[in-house]
């Protein structure tokens, strides 16, 4: 399956709730997973939603399926591979945990957001088969990253210091240059 352009903020569709699914188990739901799937390895990401690469309905895809770091995020922990449809988010506790994000859709900057510690979440794998978890960490940061782009949220939004928010080489000087 072919790399699809990443919209960038700015771009009206990224703002917008997106559809939920459906119907699971389609030749088009697998084909729209692949793409982002293609995507989001190609660019290095920890994880893509669907209105990111332009369909504006309720898929997200993170993690890795080999227990690998990412190069954009190499202290953070192994993340399994999962296809999340549908997500509902629940924080548990009210612990939170300020930590520096990026965005495929926002290249080139990091900010500081803050995101709840520990979260319950439930939705669809691509099959229709329930998913249900509870995690913590950068595991719990990178689902509610990914949920947010399905309800019209980019991490700049969450920043709440915009005095740690800027281009990455300018915060990382000694960071090795990436292509957000």
């Amino acid at each position: 399956m072919p790399i699809k352009p990443v919209l960038k903020m700015g771009e009206p569709l990224l703002w917008q709730m997106a559809a939920a699914i459906e119907t699971f188990d389609t030749p088009a739901l697998h084909a729209l997973i692949q793409d982002m799937e293609d995507t989001m390895l190609a660019m290095n990401g920890a994880g893509i939603a669907a209105p990111q690469i332009g369909v504006s309905e309720q898929v997200v895809i993170f993690g890795s399926k080999a227990p690998k770091e990412n190069p954009r995020y190499p202290d953070a922990g192994h993340v399994p591979y999962t296809v999340l449809c549908n997500p509902q988010i629940e924080p548990i506790g009210d612990e939170m945990e300020e930590g520096w994000e990026g965005c495929l859709s926002v290249p080139g900057l990091r900010g500081v957001v803050p995101r709840h510690m520990t979260i319950r979440y439930r939705g669809m794998d691509q099959f229709g088969r329930p998913i249900d978890r509870t995690v913590s960490g950068f595991h719990a940061r990178v689902v509610q990253h990914e949920c947010d782009h399905l309800w019209g949220v980019l991490y700049p939004m969450r920043i709440q210091d915009m005095q740690r928010f800027g281009f990455v080489d300018v915060l990382f000087p000694d960071m090795p240059v990436e292509d957000d």
